[in-house]
């Protein structure tokens, strides 16, 4: 059991490790200066904490489609944890996967030739490794993840030995904001539901039936992925906060962790991130892939079979890498900002479930969390409804919060209400 959690764990490390948590984390401490951890907190508060906390909460609550369904209903479950996977496994997160390592391995090692052909045959790559169910978990933790580690550690350990320069004061006036949103842009979030399938199905193939058991491997494995992802992230950050006078303010992300690379480690550094983000990328895209095709196959009751689900994400995926990056970032803002809010305020809420006894708690939390996204993500998309910058907590991110608080005490009071009159009418 302890060799199947460590390997569960380096799985779900890498799987959660992808293009995303890459490019951010620099940025993030480029952006922050010597408030580095600050931001660095704020981001693995969403990105890390809430990811991991989310497998371990929806496992011990049987599974994210049962969980969900059975707090805010089985008509808005579907419609969450859809719009969720849609956002991490066709639309966003995955065809990021393949415009990330064109930009960052290609282009910099053999220059453009071309992001059609290369994401061909990333996504071809892809398919053939995720085409068996079963061996999902297996290839992402006993071969890739070790080599992506060991690459990354190599070139956090070269920016420690010998930084870039002294960090400075920070770029921008929102830390703790930029933190927040770089954790929503990671999505690591939004990829619990369909990565507990996966990792569910994995276990019980491996001949892990029983339910405390397979708990019991999935609570070490979130550890461990948890205690690797805050350690590299804390190593990144700091590169990039090293790195702010070497690199004008409208450096992209990708070029920033590239300039980074090249001036730490030289031309056969920028050969080592090409490999290293290349697996990172193929890691997650993997995950991607294979826990949206086992959740359409769930919940269309095999209808939609794994395989089919496969080849209808990588087709997706190689039409949509082909936007670009710069674009795949900026349409995912305002996509993410509609979406986490209510999928966060369920899944954290989840973690109570022995101590809430009304379903209306949810619905309400969720729904008041809904409502505030809307004008947040239109805010973010288009600069309309500026009044909520004057909410609480917009600066954090977290304006939406409010809402839901007061949309969850509603909830629970309609709930204990009618609660109450359907038993008395039964009396």
């Amino acid at each position: 059991m302890k060799k199947e959690a460590v390997v569960t764990g380096f799985a779900l490390f890498a799987m959660f490790f992808g293009a995303g948590n890459l490019i951010f984390p620099p940025y993030l401490g480029m952006e922050s200066g010597n408030l580095w951890p600050v931001g660095l907190a704020f981001f693995v508060l969403i990105d890390v904490v809430l990811a991991c906390l989310g497998i371990y909460a929806l496992n011990a609550a049987g599974g994210g489609e049962v969980a969900f369904g059975r707090t805010i209903g089985k008509v808005p479950a579907v419609v969450l944890n859809t719009a969720a996977i849609l956002c991490t496994g066709v639309l966003i997160a995955m065809p990021r996967t393949a415009a990330t390592t064109y930009e960052m391995s290609l282009v910099p090692n053999f220059g453009d030739v071309g992001l059609l052909p290369f994401s061909l045959a990333f996504f071809a790559v892809v398919l053939l490794l995720t085409i068996r169910k079963s061996k999902v978990v297996d290839i992402i933790g006993k071969v890739l993840t070790p080599l992506l580690v060991l690459g990354i550690v190599a070139l956090i350990m070269a920016g420690i030995i010998g930084p870039i320069g002294q960090v400075g004061q920070p770029l921008s006036h929102h830390v703790a904001q930029d933190g927040i949103l770089a954790g929503y842009q990671a999505m690591d979030v939004l990829c619990v539901i369909g990565y507990s399938i996966v990792l569910q199905d994995t276990l019980k193939s491996a001949g892990f039936t029983e339910r405390t058991v397979k708990l019991r491997i999935l609570t070490i494995a979130s550890i461990i992925a948890a205690t690797l992802l805050t350690l590299i992230y804390g190593g990144l950050t700091y590169l990039g906060a090293t790195s702010a006078s070497a690199f004008p303010p409208d450096v992209t992300q990708a070029e920033l962790i590239v300039g980074i690379t090249e001036m730490l480690m030289g031309s056969v550094g920028v050969g080592i991130l090409g490999v290293v983000v290349a697996l990172a990328c193929l890691t997650t895209a993997i995950g991607l892939i294979g826990s949206t095709a086992a959740y359409f196959q769930h919940l269309t009751h095999d209808r939609i079979s794994y395989p089919a689900g496969v080849i209808i994400c990588t087709i997706a995926g190689v039409l949509i890498c082909n936007l670009g990056l710069d674009l795949i970032i900026s349409l995912a803002s305002p996509i993410l900002v509609l979406v986490c809010p209510p999928f966060m305020t369920t899944m954290v809420l989840i973690l109570f479930a022995r101590h809430i006894h009304s379903n209306m708690l949810y619905r309400g939390a969720a729904l008041g969390a809904f409502v505030a996204s809307i004008p947040l993500a239109l805010h973010s998309a288009v600069g309309a409804c500026a009044w909520v910058e004057a909410l609480p907590l917009f600066s954090y991110g977290f304006a939406w919060l409010p809402f839901a608080i007061v949309g969850g005490v509603i909830g629970a009071v309609v709930g204990c209400t009618f609660g109450k009159h359907r038993s008395a009418a039964r009396r």
